[in-house]
């Protein structure tokens, strides 16, 4: 491992987008995409729950990955889920991944807060990592809400930070503090020169793009 990853942090592949949702009870509502970009896949590590020992595993170190980035428009865990489904829809009609949790090749990092009512500022959040199914960012989400609810309750305060997911008994746990932007200390990547993509292949390339199911099931509806 170089000791530093590689992430598309200036110009992202996208912003401003959007996926409509609809959820159980008939209600419509537009969760707001900020950006997709490029980054690396980092070495992980593995904790024993026998013994003091971390191992380091980089099978997927610098493997490329593309991260979706989501407005903070989700209110509730059902949201969530109904958002999940809909977004791993796309990927898969489109053929940009498998969207396979058990393999890895889709993965979800469950950024939580919570404010007083009347509040409109965003409380301070943490961000859950190690959820291998829906389900389980349902109840992550669930969980870690509670457990706020609690802090804030009880007198304490959250403490921004990445925490884990224990399938097993059901609570996230902390991992480390979670850092800030200026914390990533961001510099230019030498080796990378830049990449100029011609106004053909961009031509090309939206023409050659499947048609959305919700635009296919619009058109067979006609």
């Amino acid at each position: 491992p170089k000791a530093y990853q590689i992430s598309q942090f200036d110009i992202p592949y996208a912003e401003h987008g959007k996926v409509d949702i609809k959820l159980p009870s008939g209600r419509e509502k537009r969760i707001g995409i900020t950006r997709i970009h490029m980054e690396e896949d980092a070495g992980k590590l593995v904790h024993s729950d026998f013994i003091d020992e971390s191992y380091v595993n980089l099978n997927r170190a610098c493997v490329p990955l593309i991260e979706i980035v989501s407005e903070p428009d989700i209110r509730t865990s059902e949201e969530a889920y109904e958002y999940l489904v809909k977004l791993k829809s796309f990927l898969k009609y489109t053929e940009i991944s498998d969207v396979s949790m058990e393999l890895g090749s889709l993965r979800c990092d469950a950024n939580v807060s919570v404010r007083l009512k009347g509040e409109t500022k965003l409380g301070t959040r943490t961000e859950t990592k190690n959820l291998n199914s829906f389900k389980a960012v349902v109840r992550a989400i669930e969980y870690e809400t509670n457990r706020q609810i609690e802090l804030i309750e009880n007198g304490e305060r959250v403490i921004q930070e990445t925490r884990l997911w224990d399938e097993e008994n059901g609570v996230t746990r902390s991992m480390r503090s979670k850092e800030d932007s200026m914390d990533y200390r961001y510099f230019p990547e030498p080796d990378l020169p830049r990449v100029y993509i011609s106004e053909k292949r961009l031509f090309d390339v939206k023409n050659d793009m499947p048609e959305f199911s919700k635009d296919k099931v619009i058109r067979f509806l006609k």
